[in-house]
C-alpha cells in the first residue's frame, strides 16, 4: 500500500470513531433533557406525552388540597390563560405557597394530570425563572385576545 492510502484509511477510520463517539454522547444528552412547557402549550398538546419536561407557572390561589396523613399534594398551576393539575409526592420547598411561582419537573399522566417528581419554588419576592414570566406574559396575552374576541361579539 502506498502511504497515500494509508493516510487516507487513518482519515476515514477517525472519523469514524469521531461520529460513534458523537452519536454515544448525543445519546446520553438526549435522556437527561428537560424542556419546559406552560400550562398552555400543554393543553395545546406540544408537550411530549412519554418525557419528563417541566411545567412552570403561577400556583392558582386556593388550589393546593393536602392528604391528611399523606405526603401527596395537589395544586392546580396556572399562566393565567390555561391551568393544569398538578399531583406530587413529597416534602415541599418551604418557599412553596399558593399566588408564587412554580417550575415542577415530571411527566403528564393519561388521565391529563401533570405528576411532578421534583417542584422548585422561587428563591426570593423578586425573582422569577425567565421561562415562567415569558410563559406569564404570553399567557395574559392570549387571555386578553380572548377577551377582545369575545368583547367584540
Amino acid at each position: 500500500m502506498k502511504a497515500r492510502h494509508k493516510r487516507f484509511g487513518f482519515i476515514v477510520l477517525g472519523l469514524a470513531i469521531l461520529a460513534v463517539a458523537a452519536t454515544l454522547v448525543l445519546k446520553a444528552l438526549e435522556g437527561n433533557l428537560s424542556y419546559f412547557f406552560s400550562p398552555t402549550e400543554v393543553t395545546e398538546g406540544k408537550a411530549p406525552a412519554d418525557h419528563v419536561f417541566r411545567l412552570g407557572g403561577m400556583v392558582e390561589e386556593g388550589s393546593v388540597q393536602r392528604a391528611r396523613g399523606d405526603l401527596t399534594v395537589n395544586f392546580v398551576v396556572t399562566d393565567h390563560h390555561k391551568t393544569i393539575k398538578v399531583a406530587y409526592s413529597g416534602i415541599l420547598p418551604d418557599l412553596f405557597e399558593e399566588g408564587q411561582g412554580v417550575i415542577a419537573q415530571g411527566r403528564l399522566g393519561p388521565d391529563g394530570t401533570f405528576v411532578a417528581e421534583e417542584v422548585l419554588a422561587k428563591h426570593d419576592e423578586n425573582y422569577m425563572p425567565p421561562e415562567v414570566a415569558h410563559a406569564m406574559k404570553a399567557g395574559e396575552q392570549a387571555r386578553m385576545q380572548g377577551t377582545l374576541a369575545e368583547q367584540k361579539l
